[in-house]
C-alpha cells in the first residue's frame, strides 16, 4: 500500500472516524500559519520526571537491537507519540509529541530495523518530516543511533549520496530549535547528517553508551591495523586489545565532548528534564533568513 511501500500516504486509518480523529490530533501540533508558534497545551506530566528504565534500555552489546520508540515514549509527555509514516522506511522513526506541553517533532534511528542505517527511503522520509516541522515552527528532537549509510550497488546507483544529502540539507536549513540525543552509535557521515553539532544543532547530549567515531571498533581495527594483525603471532588476542584501545580512545562520548561536539554527557534517566530545559532555553531562538527565493535542496 502507499502507506508502507511508496511512502505517498503518511497515515493509514481503519475507518473514516479514526481518520478524522487522527487528522484533528495532527492539527493540534501545528499552528495556523508559519508566522505563529505551535499551540502549547497544559502539561499533565512532571517536567522533572526521571525514568530509571532508560538506564538499561540500550543493550550491553553494541550489536543488539532495541526499540527507539520505547526511548521516545519514556521521554515525552505522558508517553504519547504520534508517528508519521509508521509503516514506511521503518529504519527511521518520525512523529509528533509534546515536552512540558510544547509541540516537538521527533526523529530517531530505529536499531530494530536494518540496525538503524540510513538508506534512500529513510533519508527522504526524515528529510521531508524535518522540513515540515521547520515550515510550521515545530522544534526538532533527534535521537541518534546510526551505524552508517546502507552499503550496496542498489543504493549507490539509486543515488544514496543525493538522497542522503536531502536530510543533511533539511537539518542544516531548519531554523527551529534543534536538540539531539546520541544514545549509542554515531558513526561517520551518517552521524553528521543526524542533527550533529557540525550541522548547526543547538544542543547535543550523549548517553555514556554513545560511540562517536568514524566507524565501529571492529571495522576500524581490521583496516587500520591490518598489517599489525597479519604479523602478530596471536592475532585474536591482539585484535581484542586493539579494539579495547580504540573504544577507550575514540568510541566514547568523552573525547567528542572535550572537542566541543557534545554539550554534555548525561545519564539516560535525566534525559527528559535536560531536554525540556534546553527546549525552554531555545524558545526565544530567532534566525532571520537570507533574502532569497529558496534554497537549492538536492532533489
Amino acid at each position: 500500500s502507499h502507506s508502507s511501500k511508496s511512502g505517498v500516504a503518511h497515515f493509514a486509518a481503519e475507518d473514516e472516524d479514526s481518520c478524522i480523529e487522527d487528522t484533528r490530533y495532527l492539527l493540534s501540533f501545528l499552528p495556523q500559519n508559519n508566522l505563529e508558534i505551535p499551540p502549547r497545551v497544559q502539561p499533565t506530566d512532571d517536567p522533572l520526571r526521571q525514568d530509571p528504565e532508560l538506564d538499561t534500555v540500550v543493550p550491553d552489546s553494541a550489536n543488539k537491537p532495541y526499540d527507539m520508540r520505547e526511548v521516545i515514549r519514556r521521554v515525552v509527555d505522558d508517553g504519547e507519540f504520534f508517528e508519521v509514516h509508521e509503516h514506511y522506511a521503518r529504519n527511521i522513526v518520525c512523529g509528533y509529541a509534546r515536552l512540558n506541553g510544547y509541540a516537538v517533532g521527533v526523529v530517531g534511528n530505529q536499531p530494530s530495523q536494518l540496525a538503524g542505517v540510513l538508506d534512500i527511503d529513510s533519508s527522504c522520509k526524515a528529510g521531508r518530516f524535518v522540513r515540515t516541522c521547520d515550515a510550521f515552527n515545530v522544534p526538532l528532537l533527534t535521537f541518534c543511533d546510526v551505524p552508517g549509510f546502507l552499503p550496496g550497488t542498489s543504493q549507490e546507483w539509486g543515488g544514496i549520496i543525493r538522497h542522503g544529502a536531502k536530510l543533511l540539507y533539511a537539518y542544516t536549513e531548519a531554523t527551529v530549535p534543534k536538540i539531539t540525543i546520541i544514545t549509542r552509535k554515531a558513526y561517520g557521515g551518517a552521524y553528521d547528517v543526524m542533527a550533529s553539532k557540525h550541522m548547526l544543532a543547538d544542543f547535543n547530549f550523549a548517553w555514556p553508551t554513545a560511540e562517536v567515531a568514524v566507524m565501529g571498533p571492529e571495522g576500524a581495527v581490521n583496516i587500520i591495523y591490518r598489517r599489525d594483525l597479519e604479523s602478530s603471532p596471536t592475532p585474536d588476542a591482539r585484535r581484542r586489545k586493539l579494539i579495547n584501545d580504540y573504544k577507550a580512545h575514540f568510541a566514547n562520548p568523552y573525547v567528542a565532548a572535550e572537542r566541543g561536539y557534545i554539550d554534555d554527557v548525561i545519564v539516560p534517566h535525566e534525559t527528559r528534564p535536560k531536554v525540556i530545559t534546553a527546549l525552554e532555553t531555545l524558545q526565544t531562538k530567532r534566525e532571520p533568513g537570507p533574502k532569497r527565493k529558496h534554497g537549492n535542496i538536492p532533489l
